[in-house]
């Protein structure tokens, strides 16, 4: 399985060679923030985990910036927008799904013996892990209360 770091490089070459200019230009970004946030005083290189990490950062920020020139009639940018959209969501792994999510809440309550809203803090910290990068962060928040709170 080739890393996300390769993926980016890859499609950087292959951008050029297709003469892909949003494409490009959008992995060029993601390679630079990558850098920026691996150069900050005393930070190490980002392992698979950080970098998705900061591609969701990323996708975060484009959906809030469609969603404000949405507001402001920018039909221009939120195209722009949009197109940065996908291209960072074809780096981030596959998103699971409601029941496969439900399954791999139940089966780490069970392993760590979480019972009741007291223990959603521990269960979302050993779900962390488990599905870094497959479901975002409200989206475990809200399987985790439904299991907690039948």
């Amino acid at each position: 399985m080739s890393t996300i770091r390769d993926r980016i490089s890859e499609d950087i070459k292959q951008a050029m060679k297709n003469k892909e200019k949003v494409r490009l230009d959008t992995l060029r970004l993601i390679k630079a923030e990558i850098m920026k946030k691996e150069t900050a005083a005393g930070a190490a290189d980002l392992d698979e985990a950080g970098l998705i990490q900061l591609l969701q950062t990323m996708k975060k920020q484009r959906l809030e910036s469609i969603e404000q020139f949405q507001k402001g009639g920018r039909e221009d940018l939120i195209a722009q927008e949009q197109g940065e959209l996908g291209i960072i969501e074809s780096l981030l792994p596959q998103q699971m799904d409601d029941a496969a999510l439900a399954q791999i809440v139940a089966e780490t309550a069970q392993e760590i013996g979480a019972e009741g809203p007291k223990s959603m803090g521990p269960l979302m910290q050993a779900l962390k892990a488990k599905v870094a990068g497959r479901a975002e962060g409200k989206r475990v928040s809200d399987a985790v209360k439904a299991f907690l709170n039948p």
